[in-house]
């Protein structure tokens, strides 16, 4: 069975988006390709559990298991080697994508505490979005009890836009809350 937010994709937003972008070959459209979770645990230097505390809640929050990034480089004033495990990210396609989307706009962004709305700006030139939440808890998978150390995560939606503006247009049409358009100026 289709996730919810696919479907109204190829119902729905596909059509709009060739509508209001003036393209004609379907295969142009921009869509969603993937979307990355990446949790940094700087205080896992320290302590180990940290690193696998974030690796669980991410594993609950993604529906797969994560993978462990490692230092690129040493840096002797955070007593950082090269090689050691200090995040983890995991990397959603397809179905999984498409729930964890849903997710994300339905469910958590309104249960972000003073939400009033996502930058429009954080895109990066090529149609792709970043976000960062400060707080995992606002995800209903994880139990508050069981994490209570607070963790946050960056979050990129990569797209085969061509440009900003079309990614804004894919997602604001698959009803990601930007904040409001400033006025132009008089």
């Amino acid at each position: 069975m289709l996730p919810r937010l696919q479907e109204k994709y190829q119902s729905e937003i596909q059509s709009a988006l060739a509508e209001k972008l003036g393209i004609k070959n379907p295969m142009a459209i921009p869509k969603l390709t993937k979307v990355v979770i990446n949790m940094g645990v700087g205080s896992a230097i320290a302590d180990k559990k940290n690193l696998e505390m974030a690796f669980d809640a991410l594993a609950e929050i993604s529906g797969q298991r994560p993978v462990q990034t490692l230092a690129r480089k040493s840096i002797a004033g955070f007593k950082l080697r090269e090689g050691m495990a200090i995040g983890c990210k995991v990397t959603l396609r397809r179905q999984r994508m498409f729930e964890f989307l849903d997710r994300l706009l339905c469910i958590v962004l309104p249960r972000v505490r003073d939400f009033r709305g996502v930058s429009r700006k954080a895109f990066d030139g090529q149609g792709n979005y970043s976000l960062s939440l400060n707080e995992q808890l606002v995800f209903p998978e994880l139990n508050p009890d069981k994490y209570t150390r607070p963790q946050g995560m960056n979050i990129t939606i990569c797209t085969t836009a061509q440009s900003n503006d079309e990614g804004r247009l894919l997602l604001e049409l698959m009803g990601m809350p930007f904040k409001a358009a400033p006025a132009p100026a008089a």
